[in-house]
């Protein structure tokens, strides 16, 4: 992996870096899709989810079934390579999402991604004495029985809005002179508009288009102040990501190089030629 370029990357999991929801691809693929269609309205996301995974045990399936149903969740292709360029040009990658550690790091080792990514941040699990997978909300596990967040859109087991100001908030302390990192965020969840909130105007939301994220985003495009990059596929979002992490690169070199060499050709060919979807401050619709 490169050396640090100052950009942190951070992609939510389910129907972002893969094509579904990993939680109801497992349920779905192990027999349990009744019996977790009863249960939903009675009890939060994530405690069903825990839920589940005891049903699953309690009819015998392993940990080693769990992970099987996971290592065929769909993925485009493009998606797995967009994150090891972004990774190989320096930027600091992290999941941030509302799945489970089990489900994620299985489907990330499962491609050889892991060791792109600096950190998950998700709800933790475990698999307890009997074998059994317990899936635990994020901020109990923390200490806190509920995050407080007022936006609306955060499930009660997790705010990542919070989580994001804590990635910034850490690497900015460990950057030379308490830079703050430019982020670039990826997701597609109504979970996920609480961190576009939160990003600054040199920074660059990348919202899966017809996902609720977008809708929520086009109902009051005002209350996002970084430039918006809508994608719709694994081959939109290589392209997008890939994009605006390069003109990050020439933006923040921009102040050291001689006033000369400042010119327009330095910029990513997709930016000069509208192939990059660039959505500037005061046009995200």
């Amino acid at each position: 992996m490169a050396a640090g370029n100052g950009i942190v990357v951070v992609f939510d999991f389910d129907k972002t870096i893969i094509d579904v929801d990993s939680d109801n691809w497992v349920v779905d693929s192990l027999g349990l899709t009744e019996e977790f269609e009863r249960l939903l309205p009675t009890m939060p996301w994530n405690t069903l989810m825990d839920t589940m995974m005891g049903e699953l045990h309690a009819r015998g399936r392993t940990l080693g079934d769990v992970a099987a149903a996971l290592r065929a969740v769909p993925i485009d292709p493009r998606v797995p390579a967009a994150i090891r360029e972004a990774a190989a040009l320096g930027c600091d990658l992290r999941v941030l999402s509302d799945a489970n550690a089990f489900f994620i790091e299985t489907v990330l080792e499962h491609h050889g991604l892991r060791g792109c990514f600096t950190e998950v941040n998700t709800n933790p699990s475990r698999v307890d004495a009997g074998g059994r997978l317990r899936i635990e909300p994020y901020h109990e596990f923390l200490g806190g029985a509920t995050h407080g967040c007022g936006v609306g859109t955060c499930p009660p087991n997790m705010c990542k809005g919070q989580v994001l100001d804590r990635i910034l908030r850490e690497t900015a302390a460990a950057a030379p002179g308490g830079r703050k990192p430019r982020v670039i965020y990826l997701g597609d969840g109504r979970g996920d508009y609480c961190p576009a909130l939160r990003l600054a105007r040199e920074d660059f939301v990348m919202p899966r288009r017809g996902y609720p994220v977008w809708d929520l985003i086009c109902e009051d495009p005002a209350r996002v102040q970084a430039e918006v990059h809508p994608w719709a596929d694994g081959a939109e979002m290589e392209a997008t990501l890939l994009g605006l992490v390069r003109r990050a690169l020439v933006e923040d070199a921009a102040p050291l190089l001689p006033l000369d060499c400042k010119l327009e050709s330095t910029m990513p060919a997709a930016a000069q030629d509208g192939g990059m979807p660039i959505m500037p401050l005061g046009v995200k619709n």
